[in-house]
């Protein structure tokens, strides 16, 4: 199981390598770009306690000279004072310029790995070695990096780019199954707003709530065109200047799902799918795309294993509220990402309040 998908950007180009047992391979990946000889791998415990030893042994194999620094599982750490202690890890090695930033785990150890090593002497190597669903086929690719402020999610950061995407399918294998629904919720995504026949193969699935129902070929191809996917937008628009605001699709009020139940309710995934379930019914109520195309969509994300309705303790206004301080707020209008059909989307500002309530207020009630 292997495929190399290229990222390509004008001035900071690097692939994505998608290779079985590649963890085994880490030292040797990363020597072919030249890399410093200092590596500071950043992970969490629980990750690096299965797969810390394969990717130590990988990169001493190689000549590196590897730090380790832990920071805990959860979105509740992803914000400035775990960057602070990435600093002081770097400072205590003497971390140079020619140095390499590593991230084994999820999304949220690459997007901290990311902004620290974007910051830390105002840029050093970036590798990402993303361990789950949603980090290989979204978070590892792109170059957004960043933490949460308590106000909103990823409201801090910076776009750098890594020098390599390394996927290890296989590690999926250990993935909790609420973590591997999550990744599908991006997979799907994909489906919505750009690859139409991903969204069909999927729907062909006869299961894609569990990682051990799922046929070696359909995850390569799950994993594959996601990435493409990914790819392919990043690669148009590095700092989402107008097409890449399509992988926003499900985020918006995702996110502000998110930020009112403290990270601890649902995950990022968990978000994106109702998310993007409301993101559908906003589009078939301003007669975007049709009942039937939203039917479809939502079924594929039950299928998915994925929920569909807002938690009951989410007060809807606060959701509406919180839309306002997003990221994606522009001219202080707050940007949707709609379908018009599966496998397009469009970019509007003009959904109003009354209707992103009365939306909301659905959710809670379905």
């Amino acid at each position: 199981m292997s495929s190399i998908i290229p990222v390509k950007l004008p001035q900071n180009p690097y692939n994505i390598a998608i290779i079985s047992n590649s963890l085994a391979q880490l030292g040797a990946q990363i020597s072919s770009l030249d890399l410093g000889k200092k590596v500071l791998l950043v992970s969490s415990p629980e990750i690096f306690e299965i797969y810390g030893e394969t990717a130590l042994k990988s990169l001493s194999d190689k000549g590196f000279e590897v730090t380790t620094h832990f920071i805990p599982a959860g979105e509740t750490y992803k914000n400035l004072d775990s960057i602070a202690k990435i600093y002081d890890t770097a400072v205590t090695q003497r971390l140079e310029r020619s140095s390499t930033f590593i991230a084994l785990g999820g999304g949220v150890i690459g997007d901290m790995t990311g902004f620290a090593a974007a910051t830390w002497l105002r840029g050093v190597n970036f590798v990402q070695v993303p361990t789950t669903l949603l980090a290989m086929v979204d978070a590892s690719i792109g170059g957004k990096t960043g933490v949460n402020h308590p106000q909103g999610k990823n409201l801090i950061g910076a776009f750098y780019q890594p020098r390599l995407v390394l996927i290890d399918p296989l590690v999926l294998k250990t993935l909790p199954v609420r973590e591997f629904r999550a990744g599908m919720a991006e997979v799907i995504k994909y489906g919505i707003i750009w690859d139409a026949d991903l969204f069909s193969q999927l729907e062909a699935a006869e299961k894609l709530a569990d990682f051990s129902n799922i046929s070696e070929d359909l995850l390569l191809t799950i994993i594959t065109r996601s990435c493409q996917a990914k790819a392919d937008v990043v690669s148009k628009d590095e700092k989402e200047s107008n097409l890449r605001a399509i992988l926003n699709y499900g985020h918006t009020i995702g996110h502000a799902i998110e930020s009112l139940t403290g990270y601890s309710v649902i995950n990022h995934g968990e978000a994106v799918a109702i998310g993007m379930v409301a993101a559908g019914k906003i589009a078939t109520h301003l007669n975007l795309w049709s009942s039937e195309a939203e039917i479809k969509q939502n079924d594929l994300i039950k299928k998915a294993g994925l929920p569909t309705t807002i938690p009951a303790s989410v007060n809807s206004s606060e959701i509406v509220d919180a839309l306002k301080i997003d990221k994606k707020v522009k001219s202080g209008k707050v940007r949707f990402i709609l379908p018009t059909q599966i496998g397009t989307v469009i970019i509007t500002d003009e959904v109003p309040s009354e209707l992103i309530f009365e939306v909301v207020e659905e959710l809670k009630a379905l």
